[in-house]
């Protein structure tokens, strides 16, 4: 024997308005939960079909001193489709009108663009002016690296990390000053933990010349490092 099936929402909220229809009388909500089982909707599912019939306007609710009533008239709900309806027949006309304009419009964009020898030989010299146009953006990407804008970036790029360099450089001659004049009997440890960090006896500004840039630039081109 097969399982029994249980009720869709739809059918849920159907049996629902059969309670109100048929009474024409007004419910609180733990009265309909009483009353949803004799109609086949289990007392959990009532409260939640309840709420997508007043959300649908196909129920109404009011709340009188500290209780909230439920109703719905059969009229209420005809008014109610008989709105929708409307709005649905509305909704419709407007498309029908929208599609014929949009029929219109591509009826007018086809004029002028019809097959023809002509059409067919404009079509294949703007594709081969596409594809000569590729290949230019391509070609010009080999020679990004001699961009004017590019090797000024990169003019002032290296300006800015040679002035960082000597700031820090000064930094440190600021701090090994520091230490000699606070710690002068750790002269030695001093002496030998700059040169485990790098700081040796040659360590100091970085020069810079503008050649240098023009110098870089041209490594670029040629591929060295």
């Amino acid at each position: 024997m097969s399982k029994r099936r249980g009720l869709s929402l739809e059918e849920k909220r159907e049996k629902i308005l059969q309670i109100f229809y048929e009474s024409q009388d007004f419910f609180l909500l733990k009265e309909l939960e009483k009353l949803g089982p004799k109609k086949g909707v289990i007392t959990q599912s009532v409260k939640d079909v309840v709420q997508s019939l007043v959300d649908d306007d196909l129920v109404s609710k009011d709340k009188i001193g500290t209780s909230v009533y439920f109703w719905s008239l059969p009229s209420c709900a005809g008014n109610q489709l008989r709105h929708v309806q409307r709005k649905l027949e509305s909704d419709l006309e407007n498309s029908k009108k929208k599609f014929v304009e949009l029929v219109d419009k591509c009826n007018e964009l086809k004029k002028g663009r019809e097959e023809s020898d002509e059409r067919e030989t404009a079509l294949a010299e703007l594709k081969a002016i596409e594809l000569k146009h590729n290949e230019l953006k391509e070609e010009m990407v080999q020679y990004a690296d001699n961009d004017p804008a590019a090797f000024e970036a990169m003019k002032k790029a290296i300006e800015v990390a040679h002035g960082a360099a000597n700031r820090w450089t000064d930094n440190i001659f600021t701090l090994r000053q520091w230490c000699s004049n606070n710690f002068p009997e750790a002269k030695e440890q001093l002496e030998h933990m700059y040169k485990e960090i790098g700081i040796t006896d040659d360590f100091d500004y970085v020069e810079f010349s503008p050649a240098a840039i023009q110098i870089c630039a041209v490594g670029d081109e040629e591929g060295n490092p």
